[in-house]
């Protein structure tokens, strides 16, 4: 049974995956086994503050210790969940803990910029640990339905996602809670974007991506009405359209997490990490810049470039 400790308590995420890690307080159906919450520190939070005392209190009921410091984790568990609403401190956050050889899952946002999501890759394919973070969304059963029939469906020649896009000045652009229709966005088409162009109202967004080979992908953010997280996946064989299934996404992104965790194998290479961050770090550069196209190649430029400047 892996030990698992969460690190920062600012996101309802905790409480439901201890739910479901340690089959407390839900639905058999949701539990998932291999691994249970034993740990969690509560830290700090420039999001939602206000959370952190109602999900730790939560937490202590499910029997989790709760530890003042992420270093008082060591020795104490077997991986770790950066849990940080807050994307811009997942560098920080995970670092010490890829280093000190601990497996680690970072909850979405990954990063909030791509040449942190490359140092952290690196340090961890130099260390040998293994890295991995999503949305649960990547692992919905619309999106992994379509991805089971590729022979039936043939090859996605494009695919429009949609979902809820608030904005946060701490996670920039999509990164707040426009990532989750970024990461179906990927879970369909793959990797292999090249450029970006997003147009941004008060109360929307669109994004849209150029793939190679031709292939076009948008992601819609919506503010204002009504939102659903949803696809249309246009494949060579047939059209796909998807609302999704809330229930069962938290269980199904932590199965694959867990599984993964058992075998050591990354569920996502290098690049699948990497791109996304990038699409949505070009995505706020073209908003930035009314609309104008941006090549991922710029966005990877930059990242390579500060992390020289940092090195």
């Amino acid at each position: 049974m892996l030990r698992i400790g969460l690190v920062d308590c600012d996101t309802s995420h905790v409480v439901a995956f201890t739910q479901r890690l340690n089959h407390v307080g839900i639905a058999a159906e949701q539990w998932v086994d291999g691994a249970r919450v034993v740990a969690a520190v509560p830290g700090q939070s420039l999001v939602s503050p206000e959370r952190i005392a109602g999900h730790v209190e939560q937490l202590r009921g499910f029997g989790v210790e709760i530890v003042e410091r992420p270093e008082d984790l060591l020795g104490r568990v077997d991986a770790v969940f950066i849990e940080s609403v807050d994307g811009s401190v997942h560098r920080e956050r995970a670092l010490p803990f890829i280093e000190a050889g601990l497996p680690v899952f970072i909850d979405k946002p990954f990063t909030t910029r791509a040449a942190e999501a490359r140092e952290l890759v690196e340090a961890a394919q130099r260390r040998g640990s293994f890295l991995t973070s999503a949305s649960a969304l990547r692992y919905a059963r619309e999106v992994q339905d379509v991805r089971r029939r590729r022979d039936e469906l043939g090859a996605v020649l494009g695919a429009d996602t949609h979902g809820p896009a608030s904005l946060h000045p701490r996670n920039p652009g999509l990164f707040h809670y426009g990532v989750h229709a970024v990461e179906m966005l990927y879970a369909l088409m793959g990797t292999g974007c090249r450029a970006v162009r997003c147009i941004r109202e008060e109360g929307v967004e669109i994004v849209v991506g150029r793939w190679e080979g031709g292939r076009l992908g948008t992601v819609r953010g919506t503010r204002q009405g009504v939102y659903a997280f949803g696809f249309t996946a246009f494949c060579e064989k047939g059209v796909v359209p998807a609302l999704i299934d809330s229930r069962f996404y938290y269980r199904d992104l932590l199965k694959t997490v867990v599984g993964a965790l058992e075998s050591g194998q990354w569920p996502l290479s290098a690049e699948e990490l990497i791109e996304p961050v990038a699409f949505q770090e070009a995505a706020l550069t073209s908003a930035e810049q009314g609309g104008a196209e941006v090549s991922l190649d710029e966005i990877a430029t930059a990242s390579h470039q500060a992390g020289q400047s940092a090195s």
